[in-house]
């Protein structure tokens, strides 16, 4: 029995000015995110007939993430969640998707540059 192994294409550096958090400042002005995604594809059909058609639209990607950043969320794993899920729902030709989903500049108490989850479905 052989296993089959997919491609990877990577979609990296989304970013978006969302409005995430469970603290009423973050909801009212918002933060920086940064979203990469990692899709495993059978690219045989694509790397033969040149059509983007069999492939993954690197547009499709960004307009699912999109659409899933502007619904604020409190917590980033209740995004994280939903964009892994409707890109596996959104994108047929995708196998697997992860994605990393980065908070930049978190309201903690100390210095801190970022929080991130990976997500997969």
């Amino acid at each position: 029995m052989s296993s089959k192994k997919f491609e990877i294409i990577e979609v990296s550096g989304l970013r978006f000015h969302a409005y995430h958090g469970c603290m009423a400042e973050e909801t009212k002005i918002g933060g920086e995110y940064r979203i990469d995604v990692r899709l495993e594809v059978d690219m045989i059909a694509s790397g033969k007939s040149d059509f983007l058609s069999d492939t993954i639209d690197y547009c499709a990607v960004h307009k699912i993430v999109a659409e899933e950043m502007a619904i604020p969320s409190k917590l980033i794993e209740h995004v994280g969640r939903r964009i892994a899920e409707s890109l596996k729902n959104g994108l047929p030709l995708a196998k697997t998707v992860k994605i990393k989903l980065t908070k930049f500049s978190p309201p903690i108490d100390g210095d801190c540059e970022s929080v991130a989850v990976i997500m997969r479905a």
